[in-house]
């Protein structure tokens, strides 16, 4: 029987471009208390503007653009919950330029697929000062299959990292890196570290290989040994390997 935590990383999932304050607007609507119908309403009502047109599959692409913002932050997957209950704890407190940091972790929980697109960006902005669409869709059909769709959904995400301003386009056709938010939160970082190991198969990584990961190069993050992370949070463990090594893993 496959677990719903097995199908995520299966599934692509994102076959549509996600703005950032499509997100900002479904989070605060969650916590200004709305039930899930209510919100779908608010969310068709304020995001129709922008899908101006009788045809039936346009509004079909709003209804499952709502769809997913609804995955995100309003009924996410079972194993989810609580990640999305304390990134609704945090939010308040954050500057608003730092919820991008919630809205990051948050869709790559639910959608692996978003941090296995931004993991060969964070790649190859590493190497090299700009890229091409091609570039990455071709390392994720090695992972994904040699699929039309794959490639589609991957420029998809490309351009929903441009929305959120953490890339941007150089000329058409090629992108370069974006803005660049520093987390220095104790509580901010360790949450960030559950939704790295969430949108992992394992659920294990050292806090080197995951606050230095390239899934969240819009992200400069203080370091934190392990200890403190797992200090921070009751759905994380600590596990040594070996004399010197500490990694952080999900709680079962």
């Amino acid at each position: 029987m496959t677990s719903s935590s097995d199908k995520r990383f299966k599934q692509i999932g994102i076959d549509r471009l996600i703005r950032l304050r499509w997100l900002e607007q479904t989070a605060d609507l969650v916590l200004a208390g709305y039930g899930q119908e209510a919100i779908k309403i608010k969310l068709q009502g304020g995001l129709r503007p922008e899908f101006p047109t009788s045809d039936m599959s346009v509004r079909g692409s709003l209804d499952k653009t709502i769809t997913m913002l609804m995955k995100i932050w309003v009924r996410p997957p079972l194993e989810l919950q609580s990640l999305q209950q304390k990134g609704l704890s945090l939010y308040p407190s954050l500057p608003e330029d730092q919820h991008i940091a919630l809205h990051w972790g948050m869709v790559m929980s639910v959608y692996p697929f978003w941090g296995a697109v931004a993991h060969q960006v964070g790649r190859l902005l590493n190497l090299q000062k700009s890229f091409e669409p091609r570039q990455i869709q071709r390392r994720i059909r090695e992972q994904y299959g040699e699929r039309e769709t794959v490639s589609r959904r991957v420029r998809y995400i490309l351009r929903s990292f441009v929305d959120w301003d953490v890339l941007r386009d150089r000329v058409k056709g090629v992108y370069v890196r974006g803005d660049v938010h520093q987390v220095q939160r104790l509580d901010l970082i360790a949450w960030l570290t559950e939704a790295y190991l969430h949108a992992q198969p394992n659920g294990i990584a050292s806090p080197r290989v995951i606050l230095n990961n390239p899934s969240l190069f819009p992200f400069q993050i203080s370091y934190l040994s392990a200890g403190y992370i797992v200090a921070q949070s009751p759905h994380l463990k600590l596990l040594r390997h070996g004399l010197d090594d500490e990694l952080v893993a999900l709680q079962k």
